[in-house]
């Protein structure tokens, strides 16, 4: 339902808060939820559009200067936007004043405190109906009737909690070539094992409580964004993914290629993890074969890649997953994004610090290698003292491997080199140190130790092994930023007065 009548309010019942170019009136009795932790989110999201409106109208013009059609018209350069669970109004308000060439928002939420919110925040910064469209409705519904609709260009769920019941009603509500934005903040059923049939009934995968958790929390969500788009003939692509404070954001573009959607199944399967040392192992469910004039054939993977138990330690391995194993990120719109906010004036971004530090860490990542370890981790199991990132780094790349740390993990170690190697370089570690008086003869620990060494492993420094962003010393793992920091108290609408019984 659309709401256009011009709010009236009183702006000493409001305190005023200042976030980008927007001043939002928060009622003093916390009417609409609003959290300053995620400034980071509202920045982000702020960048990718700017970077995805961009491309996209880029790739509108090649389509027109290759049309032979006479009649052909120029495209617009507009676009338009449906924010779907709006709250205050905050971020469309934003994305109004700060992204230049939108048409119009729709800016819908469910509660009519919400949508009073709404039109004030946009009336008070001076943002005229007609650019940003209150709207009080259901968000499935609302997503849903778009579909015989002009669909939207960006469609972006931003929901207390999981954003599952939400995805498949954004897939048909979004135009081709356009844009999905997503969060989710239920990372407590995401990147943990306390609810692994919560987790599997949101999302179609079990989580692991493991190093790279967050990295799977991603890859779970992603995986049920391209099972929504599958089922409608559509296929995502990830274009930037981020695990960030204690939630997941998202950017997908999604594009009407039927052809695209027969790769997903060898861009999904399950990933295999040792409980004591971390080992891991991924299980594609399909494969491609490039056959004559590049015809493709594809194929059904075969059985088990993996024993019942752990190569390396001989323990219990679990099975996390089915998730997305292919990439993450679109290094090309990575790199366009990180360098439009390099060049951005730092007081647009509250955050611009960060939002380098993180952008830099997604570059330098290993775009096709899914999962990591993390060093600590590593040196647990087997009772080790923890030598430097970089010594350990080094071994692998002397080896003739690649490595990179995760943006979602300090101390993480991304690399192609098998877990074999991986354990070579810490058995090497080991025999400098010393082993641990501690260790029981048959544990996990000493089955690793006493296998031998394969590997030809050197400490000697390499160049590659302290990644720029750290040299450079931008702010790779944000500390928390403020005290009692976190998820806030789901909204809900301020209770009624009652009515006085009659007498």
């Amino acid at each position: 339902m659309d709401v256009d009548s011009t709010p009236a309010y009183d702006v000493n019942d409001y305190n005023k808060i200042k976030e980008g170019k927007a001043t939002i009136l928060f009622p003093k009795n916390n009417e609409v939820f609003y959290n300053p932790v995620q400034e980071f989110n509202r920045d982000m999201s702020i960048a990718a559009i700017k970077t995805w409106r961009d491309i996209a109208i880029e790739d509108r013009m090649e389509r027109f200067e290759k049309s032979t059609n006479p009649n052909k018209t120029a495209p617009k350069k507009t676009f338009t936007v449906l924010e779907a669970l709006a709250a205050s109004g905050l971020r469309s308000v934003r994305y109004a004043m700060e992204i230049e060439d939108i048409d119009h928002i729709v800016v819908n939420d469910l509660l009519e405190s919400a949508v009073e919110s709404i039109k004030r925040n946009a009336h008070f910064n001076g943002v005229s109906q007609s650019l940003m469209r209150a709207n009080l409705g259901d968000a499935i519904s609302v997503m849903y009737s778009y579909r015989d609709k002009e669909r939207f260009d960006v469609v972006d769920l931003d929901p207390y909690g999981t954003a599952a019941p939400f995805i498949d009603g954004a897939i048909h509500a979004v135009k081709k070539g356009g844009l999905i934005c997503v969060t989710c903040t239920d990372l407590a059923i995401l990147a943990s094992n306390n609810h692994p049939e919560t987790c599997f009934a949101k999302y179609g995968g079990n989580p692991l409580k493991a190093e790279f958790c967050h990295e799977l929390a991603l890859r779970l969500v992603i995986h049920s964004l391209q099972q929504a788009a599958s089922r409608q003939r559509r296929y995502i692509e990830p274009l930037l993914s981020c695990s960030i404070d204690f939630y997941v954001r998202i950017f997908v573009r999604v594009h009407d290629k039927p052809l695209l959607t027969k790769t997903v199944s060898s861009q999904t399967g399950v990933v295999y993890h040792c409980k004591h040392c971390g080992s891991f192992a991924n299980q594609r469910f399909g494969s491609i074969e490039v056959g004559k004039n590049q015809n493709h054939k594809y194929h059904i993977a075969d059985a088990p890649i993996v024993d019942q138990k752990c190569t390396n330690c001989s323990s219990k391995q679990e099975i996390g997953g089915p998730c997305w194993l292919g990439p993450l990120h679109n290094k090309d719109f990575v790199q366009r994004m990180y360098d439009g906010v390099c060049k951005a004036d730092k007081s647009i971004y509250g955050t611009h610090a960060r939002m380098k530090g993180m952008l830099k860490v997604i570059l330098e990542e290993l775009n096709d290698v899914p999962f990591h370890y993390e060093l600590s981790e590593l040196c647990s199991a087997v009772r080790a003292p923890c030598p430097p990132l970089v010594k350990f780094n080094s071994a692998l790349l002397n080896a003739g491997y690649r490595v990179s740390g995760s943006h979602t993990c300090q101390s993480s170690i991304k690399t192609d080199a098998p877990s074999q190697v991986v354990w070579d370089v810490m058995r090497m570690l080991v025999k400098e140190t010393g082993r641990s008086p501690k260790i029981v003869e048959g544990s996990p620990a000493d089955v690793i130790l006493s296998r031998n060494i394969q590997t030809d492993v050197s400490f000697l420094h390499h160049k590659d092994a302290n990644p720029e962003s750290r040299r450079i010393k931008l702010v790779r793992y944000q500390v928390n930023p403020e005290k009692f920091w976190g998820p806030k108290a789901r909204h809900t609408e301020a209770p009624k007065a009652k009515k006085p019984k009659l007498q």
